[in-house]
């Protein structure tokens, strides 16, 4: 039902995910970062809460730590689907046996990927494929957005897409970008759409002036 991508920036230490599926409002529930923890994009039968124990968890704990206990808590794991990176790039992925296929995950060194009702296993490594090339060539948030494309590309979600979404978070507890489309017949164009106001123009002026508290505190 949806394909997403988290990852580590290892440049700055910015969390990343960017996600796609065929409902609307996927970056409702799905994406979750925490700034200093980690990142966790949670799908499938989607339960918010694995996300919120998974980054609580990684106080300590690795990703695949992380991840394992917090679906301890969650009877229901077998619906699920959760990808997570941590705070020095280690991730972990989980596909539950009654996900509908294809769905699967692939991990990498600080990325993984993940998804369920895809059109095929390439969908998931078309999206690694394209963020390890794009990787330090374009700035991070194009980067995810990137392997988006290419997922949807060669076939995303079986059933089409209708609501995407895009998170970086760096050090401050607010996020450097998080924009998400809820319903649109071109979701990927019109989040592309977005980045490019965020990422320059009136907008970007504008954030540039936030007051900042990373590292004071």
């Amino acid at each position: 039902m949806t394909f997403s991508i988290v990852a580590r920036d290892p440049q700055t230490g910015a969390f990343g995910i960017a996600t796609a599926t065929a409902g609307p409002m996927v970056g409702a529930l799905v994406p979750h970062t925490r700034s200093g923890r980690g990142a966790a994009a949670t799908q499938a039968m989607t339960n918010p809460y694995l996300a919120f124990d998974a980054l609580e968890l990684l106080d300590g704990r690795d990703a695949e730590a992380a991840l394992q206990a917090a679906l301890a808590r969650d009877e229901e794991a077998a619906l699920r689907q959760m990808i997570v990176v941590d705070q020095v790039g280690r991730t972990a992925a989980w596909t539950g046996q009654s996900c509908i296929a294809f769905a699967g995950h692939l991990c990498g060194d600080g990325v993984a990927v993940a998804g369920n009702m895809l059109a095929g296993p390439e969908v998931i490594a078309d999206m690694l494929s394209a963020y390890l090339s794009l990787k330090g060539k374009v700035d991070f948030a194009s980067t995810l957005l990137g392997a988006l494309n290419a997922g949807a590309e060669t076939g995303g979600d079986i059933r089409g897409i209708g609501s995407a979404a895009l998170r970086v978070h760096g050090a401050e507890s607010f996020a450097e970008v998080d924009i998400r489309v809820d319903w649109s017949e071109e979701p990927l164009v019109d989040l592309q759409g977005l980045l490019d106001r965020a990422s320059g123009g009136p907008y970007a002026e504008f954030f540039s002036t936030l007051p900042r508290r990373a590292g004071h505190f």
